[in-house]
């Protein structure tokens, strides 16, 4: 078994800074409680009052799971807390909750029928207009509870709080998330990357990883922290969606931006192409790419390309004898890989070795 790791004890500084960074954090979720009836909640959704955001629309229940969740309203047990925010214009933008808002929207407007149901066994095949008027009056007198972030919650609180609310569940990823959130030109050049077939062989990703958009987070990690690590606090997914924000703003001024960051990534995939005998992978038979490998190689190749461009076409580079070193394994390894300085190290370490240091 492995030791327990040391840690140092914490400073007056140390101490400081982390509970400065929770006040500065928690300043930007400020929210009040609710309570809609099933027939208030439902009549929202068909009206259009709540607003689905795009992140969430492709994920949908399957008709069993709709119908679980209808037996357990109709059982009266707790519904889990639905979570919005209050847009400038009145409307709620549903945070977390989306499923379960549509489908009882579905079931007391659309006629959704239900399935077969483990506990309320002869409500099996149901619809809501087949139920007696006292059970739909019981039904559209229940009430969820609700809360709703103000409207001074910006996207990255949003963000954060729907990633908590979610984790470990089929739902949706950083990457995905991104994606629906910040539509825009340069997501849509991460999105057209991600599918280059050469990114595909040195770089092959699990069929989860490759569901999930794994290859989109590669190339956004690519351009991100290629582009500099200022304002990184040891938070991908937050610094990550920041830039991805903010390169849309930039390149909606300047159009060309896209062509230069095409070009960039194409200088990447021909030289690993070209030098790194088994791409971003540890084997040349390898079936997923280790996310700090990616990282060590994709960035570290970029900067050593923009600090001298005549590796474009020098020969005769050498890699395997520092790619098997155990040094490069430690500056790739898991441990404290998010934090920035493991971050500089590893980019660094490649970017330096390709310029001959």
């Amino acid at each position: 078994m492995r030791p327990p790791k040391q840690h140092a004890a914490k400073t007056k500084d140390d101490i400081a800074s982390a509970e400065a960074q929770i006040v500065e954090l928690s300043k930007r979720i400020e929210f009040y409680l609710t309570e809609y009836s099933i027939e208030l909640l439902a009549a929202k959704v068909k009206n259009g009052e709540f607003v689905v955001p795009p992140y969430q629309r492709s994920f949908t229940w399957e008709d069993d799971r709709k119908s679980r969740f209808i037996e357990s309203v109709l059982l009266g047990l707790p519904i889990p807390f639905l979570f919005f925010w209050e847009m400038p214009n009145g409307k709620l933008e549903i945070v977390d909750g989306s499923q379960r808002l549509r489908t009882i929207a579905e079931f007391v407007h659309d006629d959704f029928r239900l399935g077969e149901l483990e506990s309320l066994t002869k409500l099996s095949s149901f619809t809501f207009a087949e139920l007696p008027e006292s059970r739909k009056r019981k039904i559209n007198n229940r009430s969820i509870r609700g809360i709703v972030l103000n409207e001074h919650a910006d996207e990255q609180a949003r963000f954060d709080l729907f990633e908590r609310i979610n984790t470990g569940s089929k739902i949706a990823n950083h990457a995905e998330v991104r994606r629906g959130a910040l539509a825009g030109d340069f997501m849509s050049l991460i999105i057209e990357l991600a599918v280059d077939p050469r990114l595909k062989t040195l770089a092959p990703v699990s069929t989860k990883d490759e569901k999930e958009r794994g290859r989109e987070d590669l190339v956004t990690r690519l351009f991100a922290y290629g582009d500099g690590l200022q304002g990184y606090k040891d938070r991908p997914a937050e610094f990550l969606f920041g830039y991805v924000k903010g390169m849309n703003e930039r390149v909606a001024a300047d159009p060309n931006l896209i062509q230069e960051y095409r070009r960039q990534f194409d200088q990447v995939m021909s030289f690993v192409e070209r030098v790194f005998p088994y791409g971003f992978r540890k084997t040349q038979t390898a079936k997923a790419t280790p996310r700090a490998r990616f990282e060590a190689i994709a960035i570290g190749t970029r900067l050593a390309l923009n600090d001298d461009p005549t590796l474009h076409n020098a020969q005769n580079i050498d890699v395997q004898r520092w790619l098997d070193s155990d040094e490069f394994k430690r500056v790739t390894g898991s441990d404290g890989a998010n934090a920035v300085a493991r971050l500089r190290e590893r980019i660094g370490f490649v970017q330096q070795r390709l310029l001959g240091n």
